[in-house]
């Protein structure tokens, strides 16, 4: 896809999420969310100075303020601290430049808004630490390339931040991918300096790790001199730990770092809206929102590839609460369990990608290079044993000197979850429109849907969890490294996969091995993020529901 079409498809989205937002609640709502676009980062408190300001006559209720920054148009940076994407905040503004705004706010009304930001922020970086200044001064040049008499200004301002920054190296690039990416969005406003754009792209380059064929040139915006030549000698990147940089890393241990590259996709939510004149039927709502990830693609040969999505570490709650519907004792008791960061596949291994590995030279045992059911190269492999697929990743391993396993339960639900504690990262319910199961039942207030009685190919939804993880639930059960124990007492909290010494017999008799996720068969019930599986690891089921995806990283 070219950056053009690209651009055009990330435009269509936002302006495909404005009209659901508006849809859902009110026309007036437009208007908030408009007026609320220009702020780089918003707080319940601005939101509230901006109607209060603007449109207290236009019919824009105080319970708006909430409904915008808790929907799918906003996106949570921090406590209280909410942000657009900048093709939602850029098709916003726009707006501004139609007739219907210009007729009923005037010609001026941006600018105004944009004065009364700056008054605000100016205020703001009056009353608070030095420590603040630099979020502030972010919001203020937001504010400031809007207004004639302070665009110069700013560009100044942000010409002198940029080559401080190129003068620090290293130790500023941080700091530079986030004050580059505030110059594309400034764009429009900052277009007719030339020199200040044309530099901004020579530095896009060189924070993906290239050298710009204009390294060596000077760029003058008002007085000041931007060039590369204090960085181009630079070789690699350290690791960076921040959203906002285009190219970042994570270690696996043993002197092993992979560069990561940014992912973007869309996340799927699922809202239960009361409705009818009694509010007792229910509505269900898909809200979806764009959302970023980074990872890495591992070349299988023969043009097969392996998406692999960086999962940062964290804390969770593993299990189910007793009173989630379909809770089973083997999800009890729960337990909070600590998760290092990991890489795991986008999608359950497809059959292609079982071709190409099965065609590596064997490790332990021999693989069956055609075993699933249901054909189709980016369906699915099915009806494969725990055993098939250890091997599976031992040949990855040795193929490409990573360490490829298949993930602990903990690695599994922690992922699959997201940093959600619902039934389903979906939300409360889920539903035939996102996932592969037999929709002729339902969960919770969810209502039927299709039953296709076979799998589907990855990804074919189109939507993912929050870290971009495709078809967690349903489609097919996946293997864990995991022996099977009938519930969670003694389980590791490190987020290790809890084996069994083989020589130390338990009441499983270690014949068993864990499964997770659900498949096309499945249930909703069976396919929540907390519902468990077992099934012996050396047979593999003739009911086509076995696969599983790898994670890269040391136990």
């Amino acid at each position: 896809m070219t950056t053009s079409s690209s651009d055009q498809l990330t435009g269509e989205l936002a302006r495909q999420q404005i009209e659901r937002f508006v849809a859902r609640f009110q026309p007036n709502y437009r208007y908030l969310a408009c007026h609320c676009a220009l702020p780089l980062v918003l707080t319940p408190e601005l939101v509230n100075y901006i109607r209060v300001q603007f449109l207290l006559n236009q019919e824009v209720p105080w319970i708006a303020e909430a409904d915008l920054l808790l929907s799918e148009l906003c996106r949570p940076v921090g406590y209280e601290l909410y942000a657009m994407t900048p093709a939602v905040r850029s098709n916003l503004l726009a707006q501004f430049e139609t007739p219907e705004f210009q007729h009923k706010f005037g010609t001026n009304r941006l600018k105004s808004v944009a004065q009364l930001l700056m008054d605000y922020v100016t205020y703001l970086m009056g009353t608070h630490p030095p420590s603040r200044q630099r979020e502030f001064q972010a919001q203020q040049w937001a504010a400031m390339v809007y207004l004639d008499q302070h665009r110069t200004e700013a560009e100044q301002e942000i010409a002198t931040a940029l080559q401080g920054l190129v003068n620090r190296g290293k130790n500023g690039q941080a700091e530079l991918a986030r004050l580059q990416r505030l110059i594309q969005e400034f764009r429009p406003q900052l277009s007719q300096y030339d020199s200040l754009m044309k530099f901004a792209e020579s530095l896009g380059i060189w924070l993906k790790g290239q050298i710009p064929p204009d390294a060596g040139q000077s760029y003058g915006v008002h007085g000041v001199n931007l060039s590369l030549n204090p960085v181009t000698q630079l070789e690699g990147f350290p690791p960076m730990q921040t959203f906002e940089c285009e190219v970042v890393t994570i270690g696996l241990g043993a002197g092993t770092e992979i560069e990561l590259k940014p992912f973007d996709f869309e996340v799927a939510t699922i809202e239960l809206k009361p409705k009818g004149r009694l509010r007792t039927e229910t509505e269900l709502i898909i809200n979806r929102h764009q959302h970023r990830a980074y990872g890495f693609t591992e070349d299988l040969g023969n043009g097969v590839e392996l998406e692999m999505l960086a999962i940062p570490g964290g804390t969770f709650v593993m299990g189910s609460p007793e009173t989630e519907q379909g809770h089973s004792d083997d999800e009890s008791p729960q337990h909070q369990v600590t998760v290092k960061s990991f890489l795991m596949g986008k999608y359950p291994v497809t059959q292609a990608q079982w071709q190409a590995v099965a065609a590596l030279p064997q490790v332990n045992r021999k693989l069956e290079p055609d075993p699933s059911y249901f054909k189709g190269e980016n369906r699915p492999v099915d009806t494969v044993s725990w055993y098939d697929a250890v091997e599976f990743c031992e040949r990855v391993s040795q193929y490409t000197k990573r360490p490829y396993r298949l993930p602990s339960e903990a690695e599994w639900e922690y992922a699959c979850r997201a940093g959600t504690t619902t039934p389903f990262h979906f939300g409360e319910t889920i539903t035939t429109d996102l996932a592969n199961y037999d929709g002729n039942y339902t969960y919770g207030s969810g209502s039927k849907g299709k039953y296709v009685q076979e799998t589907t190919p990855v990804g074919s939804f189109g939507v993912a969890n929050d870290f971009g993880l495709y078809d967690m639930h349903g489609n097919v059960w996946e293997w864990c490294a995991d022996h099977w124990h009938s519930n969670y007492e003694g389980a590791p909290t490190d987020g290790s996969a809890w084996e069994d010494d083989p020589e130390n017999k338990n009441e499983n008799d270690n014949h068993w091995w864990l499964l997770r996720g659900g498949c096309w068969g499945s249930f909703p019930v069976g396919c929540r993020s907390g519902s468990r599986n077992n099934y012996n690891p050396a047979l593999r089921r003739n009911d086509l529901i076995f696969g599983f995806r790898v994670v890269c990283g040391w136990a």
